[in-house]
């Protein structure tokens, strides 16, 4: 399930977010027997880069993302880290 899971939330987050980036870790397995998981839904950290995010607070970008894959959370997605940035941002990382 971790597979598609993490191929649907990419398509949602291009759909919603155009990014000029998306990366996605499963660290589902590092969460092997915990309690939350039992249900089997798995755990993600995402990155998110997009000129979606000009002028919010980080906040605003998280609601952005959560948005997007709000039918996903609580059933596939157990737990979900982010991190959220635009162009400038990136571009001034890397």
């Amino acid at each position: 399930m971790s597979d598609s899971t993490a191929e649907r939330i990419e398509q949602r987050l291009r759909q919603r977010l155009d990014p000029l980036h998306v990366g996605i870790r499963d660290d589902s397995a590092r969460h092997a027997g915990h309690p939350g998981a039992s249900s089997g839904g798995g755990h993600y950290v995402v990155t998110v880069v997009s000129a979606a995010f000009e002028g919010l607070t980080l906040l605003e970008q998280h609601r952005l993302v959560n948005e997007a894959l709000v039918d996903l959370i609580g059933d596939e997605i157990h737990a979900l880290g982010l991190r959220t940035m635009t162009p400038a941002s990136w571009s001034a990382r890397h």
